[in-house]
């Protein structure tokens, strides 16, 4: 089998109705020496963030009028294709925040199914608070959701904010997990 000089990471915020996911490609080891690997003189940041690439993101959703099975089988098997079509080396999760009762629980059941998922395809996976994420790309763990937001668009060099916000918030779980692992 032949060794990627590449790492896969895909970044899930977990949701029973809206489910983000975000899909990055990075250059294996440590971001800051594998940027300063490639040239003698010191490397701007812009550089490093240049060395990761965006692959893919967005949304899985279902309907609230459908049953909670219904929809979890939805969360599996679209769960399952884009593991297939990305093959991730690692998977990030936004770990959960209790909010309200009733919509923890509901995201709870789709994180056991993002759970099994993973388990079935042999996929490890890290989990990140909310604060850890907002630390890791902005340097203040209270920041706000379009701080976060504009430090994806700015770390994978886009010229905008990647939409819905589910899909960037996965950006920002992946992005965290580069920069921490």
């Amino acid at each position: 089998m032949e060794k990627r000089l590449e790492k896969r990471i895909l970044g899930l915020d977990p949701g029973l109705a809206i489910l983000g996911f975000g899909a990055i490609c990075t250059p294996v080891g440590d971001p800051i020496a594998t940027a300063t690997s490639l040239k003698s003189a010191p490397i701007p940041t812009q550089a490093i963030a240049t060395s990761v690439k965006l692959l893919d993101f967005g949304v899985i959703q279902t309907a609230a009028k459908n049953e909670i099975g219904s929809r979890l089988c939805t969360i599996y098997e679209d769960l399952h294709t884009i593991l297939q079509e990305w093959q991730p080396d690692l998977v990030a999760i936004e770990k959960l925040f209790f909010y309200r009762m009733a919509s923890t629980i509901s995201v709870a059941q789709a994180r056991g199914v993002l759970m099994l998922v993973l388990a079935q395809h042999n996929i490890p996976y890290i989990e990140f608070t909310p604060a850890q994420i907002k630390q890791a790309l902005t340097g203040w763990g209270n920041a706000d959701k379009r701080d976060v937001q504009l430090a994806v668009a700015r770390e994978l060099n886009l010229d905008y904010i990647p939409q819905p916000d589910d899909a960037a918030d996965a950006l920002a779980v992946a992005l965290t997990a580069w920069f921490q692992v």
